[in-house]
C-alpha cells in the first residue's frame, strides 16, 4: 500500500525540525535566547503535525543556523607575557615606540587584573550583561591615523598576534547604511546579521581583535554618514557595547571583551561624538633613514621568502639603499618600497632561472637595470 504523499512531506518536515533541535544542543547561547528559539521550533512543529507546510520554516532554519554560529561564551586565552608581546611587535615593526608602549601598558593592566576574560555561562542574562557597562577592564578604542602605507593595518594584526587573539577586518570604505553593521530584521526579505556578528561567527571567539578599516571613508552623504556613525558609536562606546543588539538576532551581544582598532587617513570625516570615544594615535611619515632600516630588516626578508630567492642570490651594497628607497619622488609610507623590492627580486629571479646569473649584488652602478625610472611614486 502506497504511503500518501502528504504523509511523506510531514515526515520530512518533522525530520528537518529534529535537525534544528540538534543544532541547539552544542550551543552556549544564553537561556533567554534558547527559550525563544525553542518556542519558534515548537510553533513550526505544531503546524507540521497538522499536515501543513509552514512558510516560517526556512526563516526559522536560517535564524537558528546564525544564532548557533555565534560563539556564545567562547573566549581565547590572552597571552599576557609582556616580553613576548614586545618581541612580536618589534619583529613586525620598526620604531613606533609610542604605539607599542600603549599596547604593552594595556597588557600590563590585564595581567594585574588576573586575565582579561572569564567564561560566560550559558545562563548569562541581559541584566547581568548590563552590569558590565563602563567596566575599567575595557580595552581602549584605538584609532590609528596616518597616510597610506605607514603600517596601520599590519600593526593591528601584530597586536592580535601578540595577544594570541583571532583577527577580523571590517572595511568601512563607502559603507552607506548602519544595517551593514547591525543587520536587517528577520521579518525583512533577504535579512541577515551585520558584519559585527558575521566577524564573531568567522573567528569563533567573542574576544577577537576587530579592525574597523577606513573609518573616515564612510559614505559622504550626510544622512547616511550620520546613520553609520551612530551605529559605530554604540559598537565602540564601553557604556553601550556590552549589550549591542544586532537587528537580525534581536538579542543583546556582549562586545566588551572585543578589542576594536580603527584606522583613518584623517579625522575630518569622523563625528565629534565618536571621536570622543577614540584614543587617537598618529602614524607619521617615515624618514629615509627609517625606511632604510625597514627595507633591510623587514621588507627584504619578506620579499626573499615570497619570491624564493636566497640571501646568497640577492644582496645590496650599503651605498645603493638611498637610490632604492627613493628611485623617483617621495612616498610617505613603505608600500611602494615593498613593491619596488618585489619587482627587483622578480627580475633577479628571471636572470637566475635563465642561467644568466647565479647571484646578483645591487650597486649604484647597476641598480637602474633592476629599478627603471618609471618605477616609484611620481611627485
Amino acid at each position: 500500500m502506497a504511503i500518501p504523499q502528504t504523509q511523506n512531506n510531514q515526515d520530512g518536515q518533522i525530520a528537518e525540525i529534529e535537525k534544528l533541535e540538534k543544532m541547539l544542543e552544542g550551543s552556549k547561547m544564553p537561556q533567554e535566547l534558547r527559550d525563544r528559539v525553542e518556542q519558534m521550533i515548537e510553533r513550526i512543529r505544531r503546524v507540521a503535525k497538522l499536515g501543513s507546510y509552514s512558510q516560517e520554516f526556512e526563516i526559522v532554519q536560517k535564524y537558528i543556523e546564525w544564532v548557533t554560529k555565534v560563539p556564545w561564551g567562547t573566549y581565547s586565552n590572552d597571552n599576557l607575557d609582556i616580553e613576548n608581546a614586545r618581541k612580536v611587535l618589534d619583529d613586525h615593526h620598526f620604531g613606533l615606540q609610542d604605539i607599542k608602549s600603549r599596547i604593552l601598558e594595556y597588557l600590563a593592566v590585564l595581567k594585574l587584573k588576573g586575565g582579561a576574560v572569564a567564561e560566560t555561562s550559558n545562563t548569562t542574562s541581559t541584566e547581568e550583561m548590563k552590569k558590565l557597562q563602563g567596566s575599567s577592564a575595557h580595552a581602549p578604542i584605538i584609532c590609528f591615523v596616518g597616510v597610506q602605507g605607514v603600517g596601520k593595518t599590519t600593526m593591528a594584526k601584530s597586536i592580535a598576534s601578540a595577544l594570541g587573539r583571532e583577527f577580523a577586518r571590517i572595511s568601512l570604505g563607502s559603507m552607506g547604511s548602519s544595517t551593514d553593521l547591525r543587520g536587517r530584521p528577520m521579518s525583512v526579505a533577504g535579512s541577515e546579521p551585520g558584519q559585527i556578528v558575521d566577524s564573531l561567527s568567522r573567528v569563533k571567539t567573542m574576544n577577537p581583535v576587530i579592525l574597523l578599516d577606513e573609518i573616515d571613508k564612510v559614505s559622504s552623504e550626510t544622512g547616511l554618514r550620520g546613520d553609520v556613525m551612530a551605529a559605530l558609536l554604540e559598537i565602540l562606546d564601553p557604556e553601550q557595547n556590552s549589550t549591542f543588539v544586532d537587528h537580525y538576532l534581536d538579542f543583546p551581544i556582549d562586545l566588551s571583551k572585543v578589542i576594536f582598532i580603527c584606522t583613518a587617513n584623517n579625522l575630518g570625516g569622523i563625528t565629534t561624538a565618536l571621536l570622543d570615544r577614540l584614543e587617537v594615535i598618529r602614524f607619521s611619515s617615515y624618514t629615509d633613514e627609517e625606511k632604510q632600516v625597514i627595507a633591510k630588516d623587514y621588507l627584504l626578508p619578506k620579499v626573499r621568502q615570497a619570491t624564493g630567492i636566497t640571501e646568497a642570490q640577492l644582496s645590496f651594497s650599503d651605498d645603493v639603499w638611498p637610490m632604492v628607497i627613493r628611485p623617483l619622488g617621495f612616498d610617505a609610507g613603505v608600500r611602494q618600497l615593498e613593491r619596488t623590492l618585489t619587482e627587483l627580486a622578480r627580475k633577479v629571479a628571471m636572470q637566475i632561472v635563465e642561467g644568466k646569473a647565479q647571484s646578483v649584488v645591487i650597486t649604484p652602478a647597476n641598480f637602474r637595470e633592476y629599478i627603471p625610472e618609471d618605477i616609484g611614486v611620481y611627485s
